[in-house]
């Protein structure tokens, strides 16, 4: 099985397989397959609807239409390797497009919130998808109030480029972000 690991993390890639449990029998199912200790993310209305869409639209399809590229399409758990549990997710929105970009989304349980969880996975996750010759770029996007968010792609040398209104799940101002392979 592919995984990142960095000093506290582990980022585990969920194949259509492992989607497929969480979609049909829950996390606790899915947290057990992964011999995880169980955690119920704390996580706002707005990241589990996101995350429910994600499952079912994005992720369940993508990684059975792409089974060999399956971790571009996919949430890649982030295990706190101390306390052998998953406390959020992290993933792309597909391999490189011909303008050689794509997006990063994340969201972390908030009982693991202002530990530098989220600016470890995003940086681990940035490094091995720039190692992709056709990754020229990374965008993302962050809720023009979740300052944290924000303070984590600035740390990933992400740089603002503007503001839009998003429409799904619910409608949102966000601002975009951008981070070219350096």
């Amino acid at each position: 099985m592919i995984s990142l690991k960095t000093e506290r993390l582990q980022l585990i890639p969920l194949d259509h397989e492992m989607l497929s449990i969480w979609k049909n029998m829950g996390r606790p199912a899915l947290e057990k397959f992964l011999q995880l200790k169980p955690n119920s993310w704390d996580i706002e209305k707005f990241y589990e609807q996101e995350t429910t869409l994600a499952l079912r639209d994005f992720w369940l399809p993508m990684t059975k239409k792409f089974p060999f590229d399956f971790f571009w399409y996919t949430n890649w758990e982030i295990i706190l390797t101390e306390k052998s549990c998953s406390v959020g997710g992290i993933g792309l929105g597909g391999m490189p497009s011909n303008e050689g970009n794509t997006e990063v989304g994340y969201c972390i349980d908030q009982k693991f919130r202002g530990l530098g969880i989220a600016s470890e996975a995003l940086e681990a996750l940035k490094s091995w998808a720039f190692q992709d010759p056709d990754l020229i770029l990374l965008r993302a996007e962050s809720p023009l109030d979740n300052l944290a968010s924000q303070k984590v792609l600035e740390k990933n040398q992400f740089h603002r480029t503007g503001q839009k209104e998003i429409l799904t799940p619910e409608p949102m101002q966000v601002i975009c972000w951008e981070c070219p392979k350096i």
